[in-house]
């Protein structure tokens, strides 16, 4: 089920006292078998497979070293699966939040976007004790069809410097800056990460035809890195820009408090915990039009809240619930929140055992990887219908596509629900 058609599916919010109970707790009251056990031991492991690429990609885009997208899918993922009012949903990094953090990050430096995120944690936690999740279903379609067509545009032109290999010092954050700056650096491609690329592209969108149930993005990393390594191919790899993948986790500290700075980052933490409570909530509401399940708004978004200080304070980014991770979640089979930890601690094996062989991963896959996340992420007949169908409709979609991929995500959603509310009140008038 696609996210506006979860969205349109009746949702009831549970009586007052289970809202912040966590849905772990009431699947162990209902009785916890062996056999769910293995079935969500399975679950996370796939889930583990597909976060794998993707919380580096998307940590990498961000403007960060990869590993922080893994301390954020491990300890981030976990607490909003042992904590969280969803059953199946899947904490981690999320591509809806990679304009805002390069963002903040280029504003405030990671310090920064640590303070920002911690303080946005207390906010989320906030809104959840005041029994405001369920406004998250106000928002309108067109307002979230276009919010994540917009940030889909702008992830991919943000890959584009991967996916060609292009050499551009000091790559401009806006779009058309972005594309200026491209288009004059398109004569130093560099044709073997064009092939890499392709490779990666051609590896996903085959696996997708022919061998759904196969972790292709996986596969499509693997490929490119084996030949990186053995090639010695000149192509950056996160070795090369990063010096590879840390395995451990790092010590946990608090960010460094003080009013000026605070305030200072305060904008930010309102636009990270707005956009970490709609994206949550959404996927929630998917994961309810999967499998005929009621979340706890409330409770998600307090889980949701624990979720982003903790990561940040063990070297983290913003997380928050992602649609699909959760939807292959249940796919997978997953009875319950078991698997959502279980696809953490898998994570963290990874980088306890594994991480030296994310030396060779070259940034072509990972750029391949996220183009398909953000074909993914278009909702195209829902775009298609919205701005063919009547004028207040492609008022509402237009306002929001436009202004999230001109200005801002935040004044693309606010500018779009205050037009989606003149157009009904005024056509209430007539």
């Amino acid at each position: 089920m696609s996210a506006p058609d979860a969205q349109r599916a009746s949702v009831s919010e549970p009586s007052a006292a289970v809202q912040f109970t966590p849905k772990i707790i009431s699947q162990l009251r209902e009785g916890y078998s062996l056999a769910n056990l293995k079935a969500d031991a399975l679950a996370g492991l796939t889930v583990a497979i597909v976060a794998l690429p993707l919380s580096m990609a998307i940590a990498i885009a961000s403007g960060l070293p990869p590993e922080r997208g893994l301390y954020t899918a491990i300890v981030g993922g976990f607490l909003i699966s042992a904590l969280g009012g969803s059953r199946f949903q899947i904490g981690g990094p999320a591509g809806a939040f990679i304009v805002l953090i390069a963002a903040v990050i280029g504003r405030h430096g990671y310090d920064g976007l640590v303070l920002a995120t911690f303080m946005a944690g207390l906010i989320m936690i906030a809104i959840g004790l005041m029994r405001l999740g369920g406004l998250v279903r106000l928002i309108p379609e067109q307002v979230l069809v276009g919010f994540t067509a917009g940030i889909a545009v702008i992830i991919f032109a943000s890959q584009i410097k991967e996916l060609l290999g292009l050499t551009i010092v000091g790559e401009p954050g806006a779009l058309l800056p972005k594309l200026a700056a491209i288009g004059q650096a398109l004569g130093t491609v560099n044709p073997l990460a064009v092939g890499l690329s392709a490779l990666a592209l051609a590896i996903i969108i085959l696996q997708r035809r022919y061998r759904p149930a196969w972790p292709g993005m996986l596969f499509a990393v693997a490929a490119a890195a084996m030949l990186t390594g053995f090639l010695h191919l000149d192509v950056a790899s996160i070795g090369t820009r990063f010096g590879g993948v840390p395995s451990s986790l790092p010590a946990p500290s608090l960010p460094a408090f003080s009013v000026e700075a605070m305030l200072k980052v305060l904008p930010d933490a309102l636009a990270i915990a707005l956009l970490g409570s709609i994206e949550s909530l959404l996927s929630a509401v998917v994961a309810d039009g999967m499998t005929g399940r009621r979340h706890r708004s409330n409770g998600e978004l307090v889980a949701q809240g624990v979720g982003n200080m903790a990561a940040v304070c063990f070297g983290g980014m913003p997380v928050t619930g992602t649609i699909a991770r959760t939807a292959t979640n249940i796919r997978a089979g997953a009875t319950g929140p078991v698997s959502g930890m279980l696809h953490a601690l898998y994570l963290l094996a990874f980088m306890l055992v594994a991480a030296p062989l994310a030396f060779h991963v070259p940034l072509a896959a990972l750029g391949a990887v996220l183009a398909v996340v953000c074909w993914n992420m278009i909702e195209r007949r829902a775009f298609a219908h919205a701005l063919t169908g009547s004028w207040r409709t492609a008022a509402v979609l237009l306002t929001t596509f436009l202004l999230t991929i001109f200005v801002d995500l935040i004044v693309g959603i606010a500018a779009g629900t205050m037009v989606a509310w003149l157009v009904k009140d005024r056509s209430a008038k007539a």
